[in-house]
């Protein structure tokens, strides 16, 4: 049975072919897109469960590739690239990537960030809330639903994890690679600059100012607080 459907664009024929042999020998049903224009035309047809997506694509490049698939879309976008600096990582999340690994790469690693990737928390803890609200935000954990002031707001799986974690230890301090390893999984723990990219959108959605904001406030040199009322 297949663990999922995952949707490899790159324009290096043999590097697709490698790639979907080991991801079909470890489960996962693979289709392939040489160009973001035709991974565009397979997300429309036939959404896979997530797309791992090359930086650097003839035509439409991997970042114009991968906010096309997030104006869109929710599906989950790992990005693989041969660059490796904290300004390459920081433009792909921005683009609205989940994740982001350098080449070269173990297949282990790569089975990892997919694994943590399509990773979700169950809807609600055993014994623990359905939802919640405060003024302004409703959250409804089951239907993993959001308001914000009265109106529907739509948040990529990640973004509504990386809510939830802070939602559920309201009032509480928490830690960088806390979250990190809450929402991401246990390998993750240094890569702040992906909560600073997730929580600025995060504020995007859900303040009223971003700029000064009410619910998510940052506790310096520690990590974040969510203030509900």
């Amino acid at each position: 049975m297949s663990t999922g459907k995952i949707l490899v664009v790159d324009d290096d024929p043999q590097i697709r072919r490698v790639m979907k042999a080991t991801l079909v020998a470890h489960g996962y049903e693979v289709v392939e897109a040489r160009t973001g224009e035709d991974a565009m035309e397979m997300i429309s047809a036939e959404p896979p469960n997530l797309v791992l997506l090359d930086m650097n694509l003839p035509g439409m490049g991997g970042l114009e590739t991968c906010q096309a698939i997030r104006a869109g879309s929710d599906i989950p976008v790992v990005i693989l690239s041969v660059r490796n600096s904290e300004k390459d990582k920081v433009a792909a999340l921005d683009a609205g990537a989940d994740d982001y690994v350098t080449k070269p790469f173990g297949i282990e690693e790569l089975l990892a960030r997919i694994r943590a990737t399509m990773r979700r928390s169950p809807a609600s803890p055993e014994g623990g809330p359905s939802g919640y609200t405060t003024a302004g935000l409703e959250m409804d954990f089951a239907a993993r639903r959001v308001r914000v002031r009265g109106a529907d707001v739509r948040l990529t799986p990640k973004e509504f994890e990386l809510l939830r974690y802070l939602v559920l230890h309201a009032g509480k301090p928490v830690t960088h690679r806390e979250v990190l390893q809450a929402v991401w999984g246990p390998d993750y723990g240094d890569e702040p600059e992906y909560l600073r990219v997730f929580v600025n959108q995060l504020r995007k959605k859900i303040e009223v100012n971003p700029a000064r904001p009410k619910f998510i406030v940052t506790e310096p040199w520690v990590g974040y607080r969510f203030v509900g009322e």
